[in-house]
């Protein structure tokens, strides 16, 4: 084909360098004889470094091995205790409350202080008794004087009547009148004593010694015989007050331990049962036991709300960390390592859980002493896939 007298594969340019660039017959056999040694040569080292692999990496042809870390199970005593909410009582507390009516004057102490036996606290106005044991004092005078005449004329009829002047009548009934004013002098007396009592109340004094508690009253509040003015407390040993239900009432004995935990579990006093209320409360359908706790750090307080455990006894059981304890579904699942063709794999065991102690949890099934059980890495495995236990 041509355009204007031009021939296509002569005159073109494109067509003139294909034909330059074209092999000759023996060029193109020794191209190719090359390549393909050059293949054979790259196949051949290919082949050798798996060779090499394989001999050195006997397990290159299965999954590697996940190194896990593992806790061999025990079987450890278990408390087969039951905890309640429980109250502090100091047994050496006193709640100080006044005895009389009135509106407080002086306060003479202050929250925190050690005070001694009898010492002042607080001061109720004791104008009105004052002024009530003045009158009575007043009285009382006016009858020593009624009673000093009678005696004066007793002894003078008692001369009269010795002398004859006077009859046995009138004898008798000086008598009488003696009598009657040495009764009502008598009377006046303990009305007096009685009064002078009522104001020693007006100033309110430590029934013991010990440290002032809070101070919830001040001065010119007028309080009555129901009002707490404050507490003394002796620092020193308290009580645990706990509420057992009635359904645990026959398991409980005289003796029996008792412990004061905190929120994390760990035991801040160790007791034994002193008291069982041989009564149920009709309320709340509880059954009062009491321990002794010596508190000699001062760590706890007059009633604090405690946690109190009561140990009704022990039993054995293994323990696995919270940790390496898996849920589904409701199901508890451990991850087991477990040889099997000289190797060791996972194993799932579900399991059933009985009480958290501390950081583990007791192992009711499924998990055995002596298990391998894996604490680490729990959440890459599956059930039975290759795994290499690390102490």
């Amino acid at each position: 084909m041509t355009w204007a007298g031009v021939h296509e594969e002569d005159d073109l340019p494109y067509f003139k360098v294909q034909r330059e660039n074209k092999l000759k017959p023996n060029q193109a056999r020794d191209l190719g004889l090359k390549l393909l040694f050059a293949a054979a040569l790259v196949a051949g080292a290919i082949a050798l470094g798996c060779s090499t692999n394989s001999s050195q990496n006997p397990q290159a042809g299965g999954p590697q091995s996940m190194p896990v870390k593992v806790l061999e199970a025990h079987a450890v005593a278990i408390n087969d205790a039951g905890e309640y909410v429980a109250m502090l009582k100091s047994r050496d507390s006193a709640v100080v409350m006044p005895q009389v009516e009135g509106q407080i004057t002086q306060i003479f102490v202050h929250s925190g202080d050690h005070v001694s036996s009898d010492r002042p606290l607080m001061e109720i106005d004791p104008r009105k008794q004052q002024a009530t044991v003045k009158s009575q004092e007043s009285s009382r005078a006016a009858q020593q004087a009624n009673l000093v005449w009678a005696k004066q004329q007793y002894e003078r009829t008692r001369g009269l009547y010795s002398a004859g002047v006077v009859s046995k009548q009138d004898l008798d009934q000086a008598k009488s009148t003696l009598d009657t004013a040495q009764a009502q002098m008598n009377s006046l007396d303990a009305q007096v004593r009685e009064q002078e009592v009522q104001l020693h109340y007006y100033k309110v004094v430590a029934p013991r010694s010990g440290i002032v508690g809070d101070i919830p009253v001040r001065v010119g509040d007028r309080v009555t015989t129901t009002t707490q003015l404050t507490t003394v407390d002796q620092p020193g040993s308290l009580e645990v007050y706990v509420y057992v239900p009635v359904e645990h009432s026959a398991q409980l004995r005289m003796g029996m331990p008792v412990d004061v935990v905190n929120r994390d579990g760990k035991v801040l006093a160790e007791s034994r049962v002193s008291f069982i209320s041989p009564q149920v409360d009709n309320s709340t359908q509880t059954v009062l036991v009491k321990a002794r706790i010596a508190n000699g750090n001062d760590a706890l307080r007059q009633a604090q709300f405690v946690r109190a455990q009561v140990i009704f006894g022990t039993h054995q059981n293994p323990e696995v960390p919270i940790l390496s304890v898996s849920r589904l579904a409701g199901q508890y699942f451990a991850f087991i390592a477990e040889p099997e063709k000289g190797g060791y794999v996972a194993r799932q065991k579900p399991i059933k859980v009985g009480q958290t102690v501390g950081n583990n949890l007791e192992v009711l099934e499924g998990v055995k002493p002596g298990d391998k059980v894996i604490v680490s890495g729990t959440q890459l495995l599956v059930d039975g896939m290759p795994v290499m236990p690390m102490g």
